[in-house]
């Protein structure tokens, strides 16, 4: 196994990146409320947490890409450390074992990317409306097909002035990989920027073409299907 880091402080860490779903009802447990509930579950299954050091010690515990409220994922990341050198198996195990309805782990393995390398998730989302399928469909196509796709964004304020708004053309910044309609719901698959770089989250685009067709969803339901890094590759 890896040999641990941080070998000249007083507790030794080894680093481990989980993945896990979260689903059902947890989709909307918020991203503070998940921290919260990561270190009670860790700390049920009696986990040796590694600590961070100083005046104010606190478990170590980091999430590289937050997960939009409402949203289903089953490819979520969680970065902890540990006091011992666990097999990877037996922490998925032990952890799972307290963790709560519709949150539970896949996986674990050595952190490879830095949470830096993310750069765009991909998502599935299904949508229904007041209006005929066939008919959001023929919008939804005129929609894309625009020159542009304009939202409002706030600005900060410069000092001394008040905040503002911009108009963003988010067109260039999405890619949308497939869309049809499946009975009376339309199905969108795409690719939208995430990371530290730029954000853009589902209820954006869904917003904004609601708006274009003067049109409102009766139903929606969105999945994080996958978080990829600058060079196309699967955030590991």
């Amino acid at each position: 196994m890896a040999q641990p880091k941080n070998q000249n402080l007083i507790v030794e860490r080894w680093d481990y990146r989980l993945t896990f779903a979260k689903e059902g009802r947890a989709r909307y447990i918020s991203h503070l409320d998940l921290m919260r509930t990561m270190q009670r579950a860790i700390k049920r299954a009696k986990v040796p947490i590694w600590y961070t050091q100083g005046f104010n010690p606190h478990a170590y515990l980091m999430f590289p890409l937050a997960l939009p409220l409402g949203t289903d994922s089953e490819i979520e990341t969680l970065d902890i450390a540990l006091t011992e050198d666990w097999e990877f198996d037996r922490l998925v195990e032990q952890l799972n074992g307290s963790m709560p309805e519709g949150l539970y782990f896949i996986s674990a393995a050595r952190p490879v990317r830095s949470h830096k390398d993310i750069a765009a998730a991909r998502y599935d989302i299904e949508l229904s409306f007041n209006r005929p399928a066939g008919e959001m469909l023929g919008l939804f196509e005129s929609f894309v097909s625009g020159e542009t796709i304009e939202i409002e964004k706030r600005v900060k304020p410069k000092k001394g002035r008040k905040p503002g708004v911009k108009l963003v053309d988010i067109k260039p910044l999405m890619t949308l990989n497939s869309y049809e309609l499946r009975g009376e719901k339309l199905y969108i698959d795409i690719t939208l920027p995430a990371g530290v770089e730029s954000n853009i989250n589902t209820g954006v685009v869904i917003d904004a073409f609601c708006a274009f067709a003067k049109a409102e969803f009766e139903t929606i339901y969105t999945k994080r299907t996958k978080i990829l890094c600058k060079d196309g590759e699967n955030f590991t």
